[in-house]
Parts: structure tokens; sequence; C-alpha cells
């Protein structure tokens, strides 16, 4: 009985170490790619604007500004798409 649970507690450590390797080698080759999106070079904001938070999506990317409001930009050319006004409930 003895000899049996030392295989199962050997195979279970090893079963947790390469399962540890598997998830630390997914993590390495998922972050490792070039597949990020990339950010743009630079923003022009409109005057007195000044930016507080950055997101993107296919196409777009969009500025959160501190006077509340949300600037979206087309990615290709970095043109101004749309502004959203952000209400506040004060």
């Amino acid at each position: 009985m003895l000899k049996f649970l030392t295989r199962l507690v050997t195979t279970l450590t090893a079963t947790m170490i390469v399962g540890l390797l598997v998830i630390i080698t997914l993590f390495v080759i998922r972050f490792w790619g070039n597949d990020a999106p990339s950010l743009p070079e630079a923003v022009t904001l409109p005057d007195g604007a000044r930016a507080t938070a950055f997101t993107q999506g296919t196409g777009w990317y969009a500025i959160v500004t501190t006077d509340d409001r949300i600037l979206i930009y087309d990615r290709t050319t970095g043109h101004l798409r749309q502004s959203v006004t952000i209400e506040t409930g004060n």
C-alpha cells in the first residue's frame, strides 16, 4: 500500500510539473509573437484637450480626455471619426 501511495504522489508531482511547464510555454508563445496591435506614432488632440485613457479596436483607436469626451480616430488616416461627450450626473 505504501509503494502505491509513493508512486501516486510521484506521478501527481510529475504531472503538475509538466502542466506548469506547458502553461509557461503557452504564455511565452502567446506574448512573444508580433501579432500585437501597433500604437499610433502621434495623436493630435483638439486645443486644450488632455488625454487620460487610450483604447483601440480594429481600424480605430480612442482617447478619453479630461473634459469628459471620447475622441475616436481612424487608425489608417489618423483623422477624427467621432467625438462623444460624456454626460455627468452632477
